[in-house]
């Protein structure tokens, strides 16, 4: 139980810790890169204000810009280059201002001019080029700015995150291992004091009610049937239920149980006839559909208790004639469902079943010898043999599917 919640406390870390560290870089990165495109704009912004067709030499001896060549295509640390096409109104190229000829040659600005003037946009973007349309006196200018540079940067930046966040989400992981285990600590220790407590407890009142038990039947021969002796013997015996039931449920908990192979469908069937003249009482009828030779790895006493909890379960609080139970083998997963007629039961009250001393009808329990105990037993002894159980209420049936699970 507490290893489920060590590991629910470390998946509740990591989790926030990761959820909170890809926000973070998804805004640092958004950020960064509306930061450096529009810095990109406001530069091809400058550099088309101040460009000129009738003036190129003054272009190429503007001091904002120094057009820089790198031969190597594909290099990451290639310097931002400028482009520029001059577009006629008429349609005819004025002139073409080419910053890096080995990336682009002139008839590629060009077509690549045309295709931006087709998009009729301000700016935007072109593959790894950021642009501006400038409608000047007489014609267009289409200036394009390479973003290599600015790319590359956010590239290295993004790396260095990412290594750093792994590394520090690494960090963390084995950091909440021990620290899991310190917040589970005093909640292991609370539970064992509780669970120690009612095993105490149990054995210390077997001795005391089972000599109440003898010397009232000793009473009863003496001086005869008294109603307040019978109910002295009444009280008794569901005292007596009440610590078999707790120290059943310490021992499915706590007591490590020798395991065999075990034919869990003979234990089924050998329950079921056990339980036949109970059930005819109670006007109940068991409809069987159950595979045969269905193997297991278990403990036969907790196996044929766990039966027992659930037939009894079914006998008693189903509202109808019919108890259906069914064993299934598929591949790897044994299914055992036990399904009866039950009025409908809100969820709420579902999510507490299998609790210590939970009783779904508070009236029809304390009339009889349940305490809600037994489906906290059988969950215990489930969960020993490395199964789950849970519980489903649909169209006024009442429905407990287990599952255990083979290991090859």
């Amino acid at each position: 139980m507490f290893s489920k919640s060590r590991k629910k406390i470390i998946l509740s870390i990591m989790s926030s810790i990761i959820i909170l560290f890809s926000l973070t870089l998804s805004v640092i990165l958004f950020a960064s890169f509306r930061e450096i495109r529009q810095k990109n704009l406001d530069m091809l912004e400058r550099y088309v204000e101040d460009y000129s067709v009738d003036n190129k030499e003054q272009n190429r001896n503007n001091k904002d810009f120094e057009f820089k060549k790198n031969p190597n295509k594909n290099s990451d640390y290639q310097l931002s280059t400028f482009y520029l096409v001059a577009i006629s109104n008429n349609g005819s190229i004025l002139a073409v201002d080419n910053g890096n000829k080995e990336l682009y040659n002139n008839d590629e600005l060009t077509q690549i001019a045309k295709r931006v003037l087709e998009e009729k946009k301000h700016s935007g973007r072109n593959s790894n080029l950021s642009y501006v349309v400038k409608d000047k006196d007489g014609y267009t200018l289409v200036a394009f700015m390479d973003n290599t540079v600015s790319e590359a940067g956010l590239r290295t930046m993004l790396r260095y995150v990412l290594i750093v966040g792994f590394t520090s989400i690494i960090g963390i992981f084995l950091i909440s291992l021990p620290l899991s285990k310190r917040i589970i600590k005093p909640l292991e220790e609370n539970n064992r004091k509780h669970k120690q407590f009612i095993s105490d407890a149990g054995h210390e009142l077997k001795t005391p009610v089972a000599i109440i038990g003898t010397n009232t039947e000793l009473l009863c021969r003496e001086i005869g049937n008294n109603e307040w002796l019978e109910n002295i013997k009444y009280e008794n015996g569901r005292m007596g239920i009440l610590i078999k039931q707790l120290l059943d449920l310490s021992h499915a908990e706590d007591v490590i149980v020798s395991m065999e192979n075990i034919n869990f469908s003979r234990i089924i069937i050998g329950e079921i006839l056990a339980f036949e003249s109970y059930s005819f009482e109670k006007g109940k009828e068991f409809i069987i559909d159950i595979d045969e030779e269905v193997h297991l790895i278990g403990n036969q006493t907790q196996l044929k208790q766990l039966i027992s909890i659930l037939l009894d379960n079914a006998i008693n609080y189903s509202s109808g004639k019919d108890i259906n139970i069914n064993l299934k083998r598929k591949n790897n997963t044994i299914e055992l469902n036990v399904t009866n007629d039950s009025y409908e039961i809100p969820q709420e009250k579902l999510n507490h079943i299998f609790d210590r001393f939970y009783r779904v009808d508070e009236v029809r329990n304390s009339e009889d010898l349940h305490y809600g105990i037994g489906l906290s037993i059988a969950k215990a002894i489930i969960e020993k043999h490395g199964g789950n159980i849970e519980v489903l209420t649909k169209n006024g049936k009442f429905k407990l599917i287990i599952k255990f699970f083979i290991k090859n």
